[in-house]
């Protein structure tokens, strides 16, 4: 009646059996965890491997990061679109460390716990794990900033390259951020503040709703695209596989939130390309392995411009590659596109750092 056009898929046949098969499954994705062990654990966190079943692993283990907030789903959205599982089937070893729930008991744990103690004690445990080998350290979002900062602040760490997946390092550059400045100045200190050391975490719900707001559109448009794709069974299965993720988010702890709104909000920390972190000075040209960027080309919440800055802080890398692949700030991780653009050339970027590895005259 006012002209705006059904969604209708192209094979009518395809899309009544995926109707069928959600309705009498109650699922089309295949949510099953990839198989893995626990390699260590404590009260901080939790160290899975991801090992083939080929036998002894290729190269040097990659450790994965999962930011706060997020679970370790990220890296094992579901069967066949999984990004532990594809490097996993290059024959590596993969590990991932997860921090579990967050609660009013973890309000104090501040930016220096994850880059002083959590991600080095990652490191190390992998590296006993894999015989005494070099890692590969990777992290997503704010993971892939954790692990920047430990490798700067920790150059006796046992690492072969560094990866930040997702992660900005310029903050005037993300839209989100720009907005929320000017009202930051006006209520910030009268709001965000009282409202994090009260409650001690900020809640489930809201990380989750704070990661829908960034890709507002997407969800607006959701109806539609279902619609849309009804005879696309991996589309569904995908859209599924995000929306499981969404649901599984963890609270922020209070400290650490505050930290990250001083230095994101206010000051824009993280460009200079020097933090404070435990009392003293980490500089980012202080890291001394190869580094790939990688930006998603639809990042609204880390922007391409927003990621590349940290290109230009690297002063002491050997070797530093930037890619912007296809997809938003989790389907850059692991969209459907990741499979065929970002994950080979993680897995290409993997491979050289480990030839110039057992290169005496390479990176070490």
């Amino acid at each position: 009646m006012f002209g705006i056009p059904v969604p209708v898929p192209r094979d009518l046949a395809r899309a009544a059996a995926n109707v069928r098969a959600r309705i009498g499954s109650g699922g089309l994705a295949d949510l099953r965890p990839t198989d893995s062990e626990v390699v260590d654990e404590n009260a901080d966190r939790t160290i899975r491997r991801f090992r083939s079943a080929d036998g002894p692993g290729v190269g040097a283990p990659v450790l994965l990061v999962t930011p706060l907030a997020a679970t370790s789903i990220a890296f094992d959205l579901r069967r066949g679109c999984s990004f532990v599982e594809y490097l996993r089937d290059t024959g590596r070893d993969v590990y991932v460390v997860d921090y579990g729930p967050v609660n009013f008991a973890d309000r104090s744990r501040g930016f220096e716990h994850w880059v002083d103690d959590v991600v080095p004690d990652a490191v190390r445990v992998v590296s006993a794990d894999a015989g005494g080998s070099d890692v590969h350290l990777a992290g997503w979002s704010l993971g892939g900033i954790f692990a920047v900062y430990a490798a700067a602040a920790h150059r006796e760490l046992p690492l072969r390259s560094l990866t930040p997946i997702a992660s900005p390092f310029d903050l005037r550059q993300v839209p989100l951020f720009a907005t929320l400045r000017p009202l930051d100045r006006l209520f910030g200190p009268l709001t965000v503040t009282p409202f994090y050391r009260l409650v001690g975490t900020v809640p489930a719900p809201l990380t989750s709703l704070g990661f829908k707001v960034a890709s507002v559109d997407k969800y607006l448009t959701r109806p539609w695209t279902v619609l849309t794709n009804l005879d696309d069974r991996d589309h569904l299965e995908q859209i599924e596989a995000v929306d499981r993720f969404m649901n599984s988010m963890y609270a922020y702890p209070g400290r650490t939130f505050g930290q990250l709104y001083h230095v994101v909000m206010r000051s824009n920390e993280f460009a200079t390309g020097h933090m404070r972190i435990g009392g003293r000075q980490v500089d980012l040209d202080a890291i001394d392995v190869p580094v790939m960027v990688v930006a998603g080309s639809g990042d609204g919440l880390a922007p391409k411009q927003a990621v590349r800055h940290l290109t230009d802080l690297l002063g002491g890398a050997p070797t530093v590659r930037y890619g912007v692949y296809p997809g938003g700030h989790l389907g850059v991780l692991t969209g459907r596109s990741a499979r065929d653009t970002m994950w080979p050339a993680f897995a290409a970027f993997l491979a050289d750092c480990d030839d110039a590895g057992s290169d005496p005259t390479g990176p070490r």
